[in-house]
This record gives structure tokens, sequence and C-alpha cells, in this order.
């Protein structure tokens, strides 16, 4: 039987935010999410300055909760860098890597990996944080930058709401986060498989820098026609059909 995909999410998001794209893996396969330390489960924990920091943490709860190793995980943007510095650095620990919607050094500029268009949203969103956001002003920012589906919001700020009054990512930790993704470089090419995911519609990072980091890593690239960054969210069936039919295919090495 092979091992559960470990499901890693992003930047002040945690495992909750996997809305109906985990549940629907699940129906197929073993899924085991993990929050990075600062979010979700691990909202009490300091969020470290460093991706490497991220990765013994995430070793550590992997072992904690019974999943051994070698492990094959999806991840989306900075849990893409994290589940990469992994790699690179326990290469006989992954199996196997899905990229989704991330960015790094050297593979994508500044101003790529974060879309001037998007800075002023987020420094919107940076003002709204601190509290428990009663009006829900900085989650409606956040749902308006990373997702093109409109039809679910109702229902979507209020889950995310009731997410972040239960497990509030501090405004300190959410730097440490935005701080730890600016810097990490991934330095060499994993040896594990590699498939890269974008989305053509995706408003906070341009989708060049999944293009070319799969180029530089000759790993087979896919894109979404029109979600947005949180393919997950708006798209859960197309990402978990993509995933099944790129990994019955031996071609996803590079």
């Amino acid at each position: 039987m092979s091992a559960p995909w470990l499901l890693l999410r992003g930047l002040t998001r945690e495992s909750r935010h996997w809305g109906a794209f985990a549940a629907l893996l699940a129906a197929r396969e073993g899924v085991l999410p993990i929050d990075l330390p600062g979010n979700g489960a691990m909202a009490a924990e300091r969020s470290p300055f460093k991706v490497d920091a991220y990765v013994d943490a995430l070793r550590a709860e992997a072992q904690r909760r019974g999943a051994r190793a070698p492990y094959r995980v999806l991840a989306m943007s900075l849990g893409g860098m994290v589940a990469t510095a992994w790699a690179l650095r326990y290469p006989d620990e992954i199996e196997r890597l899905v990229l989704v919607n991330t960015s790094m050094r050297p593979h994508g500029r500044v101003y790529e990996r974060l879309r001037p268009s998007a800075w002023a949203t987020l420094a919107r969103v940076a003002r709204h944080w601190a509290g428990q956001d009663d009006e829900g002003i900085a989650e409606t920012l956040i749902h308006g930058l990373t997702c093109a589906r409109r039809e679910t919001l109702a229902a979507d700020l209020e889950t995310w709401r009731a997410i972040r009054e239960s497990a509030h990512v501090s405004r300190a930790n959410a730097l440490r986060q935005l701080g730890a993704a600016a810097r990490f470089k991934a330095c060499g090419v994993p040896h594990c498989a590699v498939l890269v995911v974008s989305s053509r519609g995706d408003r906070l990072v341009n989708p060049v820098c999944s293009g070319r980091l799969a180029r530089a890593w000759g790993a087979p690239h896919v894109e979404h026609p029109w979600a947005g960054h949180d393919l997950p969210h708006d798209d859960p069936q197309w990402l978990v059909d993509t995933l099944h039919a790129r990994v019955a295919r031996p071609a996803i090495a590079p």
C-alpha cells in the first residue's frame, strides 16, 4: 500500500483550508495534512525565520503521527518551498513531490514571486490582521486575492472566520513566514519524481515561476486554465484527477 499523501499548505493557512480537496483525495488514497509551525494545530508555536526549521518540525510531526518515509508530498506556496527543502536535505525520505503555485529563488524574481498588483491588498490585510477580524475584512481580502471561484464566497468566509477564531495566526508569525518564503533559495534539484502545477489566473504569484522551475528541473508542468492561487479551493476535482493521471505515468520523474 502506498504511503499517504502529506499535505502542506502555505502562508498563514492550515489543514482545514484544504476544504473539499482533502476529502476528495481521501476518497481515493490516504492523506495526512500537517500544519506549519505557527498555523492551525501549531498556532501557539513560533514560526521559524528559515525554511529548514520548518522541515525539522514537519519531519518530527510526521513521525509522531505514525507516517513512515519515503513520503509523497503535495504542497502549495510556502508549503512547496518547505517540501522542496525537505527533498533536497533528505533525498531518501521523499519519493514524490507535487508543487502547486509555488515559487522560489533562483527561479522567480521578486516581482514575480509576489505580484506588485497584490501589494496594496496585502497591506490592507496586514492592517486588519491583529484581531479576530470580526467583520471578516482580512479573510474577504484574502479570498479576493487567492480565489477565482466566487459562488461559494459566503460559505467560504464563514468557514475561514471560524478557523481564524479557533486558531488565529499571530501577526508576528505571519511576518516570519513571509520572511522565510522570501529568503528561501533552492540549491539543487530534487532527486525524486516532481510534478509542477500552476494556475493561469493566479493573482498572487506569477505562474511563470512554476514554468521556469519545471524547465530548470526537467519536470512536467500542468497549468489550470482559470483558477486562482488557491487552486485546491477553485477546482479540487481537477487537481485530484490531474494528480492521479500524472502519478500513473512513469514520465513524471525528471
